[in-house]
């Protein structure tokens, strides 16, 4: 084994000795990383050096060879090189380690993509791969062989006890157990399953390379793969995943130079959101979502759709307005509403749902239930909603996760600090940053929302206007939406990248800085809000007056048009 440090070189002949030196040595550091071959049974120590030019440590069994590779980061004065390992092996080789973290691109362009998507996510779960993480879900035009249908591409990032021959092997019997067989090389096929990353190694063997040979040169995969990254490195593996790049800057060097962002949305791949078996393509133009609350305490329309006709013709006036989308909520959130049980949602919301998912109206538009409790959502959902709308970001019902994960519809995660009767007290009003910290909270709960098994590809977020903010904190946000999306990039490119919602309609501030009591009298002041948002990155406006709210939209959809 060889230690070689700036200046010098040492050759040791046994571990311990290593061990030894790097007890006596602070400028390396042991490491518990070990590589160990099935034959021959040795166990190779990784050392980490901080004041190395270059690190090299090999160990030779019958059939392993191992391997460091010099990686040069700046994240601090104070950190160490890292040390990435080659593994050369045959498949008896294997990687001993409690627990590794993987990256796994995936694709599908035959049959019901989504749904393809959703199966392999599940099998790989019951295989023993943990999911930690989610890109965001693009629709890609085919490469290589062009004369087949659109691929859907993503990747998850996760961990896993198997080795990685092992992990291989897994993923092979899930893409035959969905009905993937032997064709063309980069033909259509169901589902398409490969490992990009395993842990800090790279891997040759006569069955597998790791990191994927082509991954540098395909757009469509490097795309979700950085939105599993922060733009701040997180840990070691992330590190080592970036110096595999081989370029100064990692891999975001490595996809500027594919073209970066300016290739979303055009030259055939963009970023998409799964509508039951069929894509939404949410970034084309801004997308209005029109109100209806069947409350009688609503504070804009409380009390006027009541009644099943008054409802169903209010939904009649806002499809004819333009909506894209029909958000209907039967329990109030203004401020300091009383809580109405999921009993009681129900017998509001049901009568209107058995009507307007009838309606000739509705086709190709959006069906969006306002609630946080996990009973509303999944009857909703099983009347036709197409969207859960839940103010609480998980919050209030944790179990909503849950129970939307397994429906397989959108999430709409929103900010809201306590609950409607609580938000708007001393306490829940106190921030120091308000669109850092909305950024923050915000991205917990996604993260939660991930974790309980809502892939990111299927979240909107919404920064809560009105909603644990006065009307100077509402004021911030509406101005810093893209702040907000720059925070947000820190822990994950993924949720930078999520649509977000936008709610200002006749909202309490806008009374308070224009003197109008009257919420209906809002509406110019909303017109003024919507356009600030749009302006600012937001994606889908929520509304109670739809007509002028669209012309508005589409306004600032001509102007982003030209800046671009």
């Amino acid at each position: 084994m060889m230690r070689a440090t700036a200046g010098r070189a040492s050759i040791f002949s046994t571990t311990e000795e290593l061990r030894r030196a790097a007890d006596r040595d602070s400028s390396t550091r042991w490491r518990g990383d070990r590589l160990a071959s099935a034959r021959g049974g040795a166990v190779v120590p990784l050392a980490v050096c901080r004041r190395t030019a270059s690190v090299e440590v090999r160990y030779r069994t019958g059939s392993a060879a191992v391997s460091g590779l010099d990686f040069r980061t700046s994240r601090s004065t104070d950190f160490c090189w890292k040390l990435c390992s080659n593994f050369h092996s045959s498949p008896e080789c294997y990687v001993h380690s409690p627990e590794q973290e993987v990256v796994i691109a995936l694709g599908s362009n035959v049959g019901d993509r989504v749904h393809n998507f959703n199966e392999a996510l599940g099998m790989m779960k019951k295989s023993g791969i943990s999911i930690t993480r989610h890109g965001c879900l693009y629709e890609s035009e085919p490469a290589y062989v062009t004369d087949q249908p659109f691929f859907l591409n993503s990747a998850i990032r996760g961990t896993t006890k198997l080795g990685p021959h092992d992990l291989l092997k897994v993923l092979k019997q899930i893409e035959k157990d969905l009905g993937r067989k032997d064709g063309i090389r980069y033909g259509p096929r169901p589902i398409d399953l490969d490992i990009l990353f395993y842990g800090k190694y790279k891997i040759e063997s006569e069955y597998l390379t790791v990191p994927h040979e082509r991954i540098f040169e395909r757009p469509f995969v490097v795309a979700p793969l950085l939105d599993l990254l922060g733009s701040s490195i997180d840990n070691d593996n992330v590190a080592c995943w970036h110096s595999f790049s081989g370029q100064k800057d990692g891999l975001f060097e490595s996809w500027e130079k594919q073209g970066g962002e300016p290739l979303i949305g055009s030259k055939g791949l963009k970023r998409v959101l799964p509508i039951g078996n069929s894509v939404w393509d949410w970034s084309r133009k801004t997308h209005v979502m029109g109100v209806i609350n069947l409350t009688p305490d609503s504070f804009s329309d409380g009390g006027k759709y009541l009644e099943l006709k008054a409802a169903v013709s209010q939904v009649r006036l806002l499809i004819s307005e333009g909506a894209d989308i029909i958000d209907i909520g039967a329990q109030s959130t203004r401020p300091n509403a009383s809580r109405l049980s999921a009993d009681e949602e129900l017998q509001r919301l049901i009568p209107i749902l058995d009507v307007v998912t009838k309606m000739p109206e509705m086709e190709g538009k959006l069906l969006s239930v306002d609630t946080f409790y996990s009973q509303v959502a999944f009857e909703a959902v099983n009347k036709g909603a197409h969207i859960v709308n839940d103010v609480s970001g998980g919050q209030l019902d944790p179990e909503i996760l849950k129970v939307v994960g397994d429906l397989g519809v959108p999430y709409i995660v929103m900010h809201m600090r306590g609950d409607p009767l609580t938000m708007q007290s001393q306490e829940n009003l106190q921030y120091h940053d308000v669109c850092g910290e909305v950024a923050s909270e915000l991205y917990g709960r996604l993260h939660e929302a991930e974790l309980a098994g809502i892939p990111i590809w299927r979240i909107i977020i919404d920064p809560g206007i009105g909603f644990s903010k006065d009307t100077q904190q509402n004021l911030n946000i509406i101005t810093g939406l893209p702040s907000i999306r720059r925070e947000l990039r820190k822990k994950s490119l993924a949720a930078s990248h999520l649509p977000i919602l936008f709610g200002p309609s006749r909202k309490g501030f806008l009374g308070e800085i224009c003197n109008r009591k009257n919420p209906i009298e809002r509406d110019p002041a909303t017109i003024a809000a919507v356009t600030a948002g749009v302006l600012g990155g937001a994606n889908i406006v929520r509304v109670h007056n739809v007509g002028y709210c669209l012309d508005a939209a589409k306004v600032c959809d001509a102007l982003l048009g030209q800046q671009s």
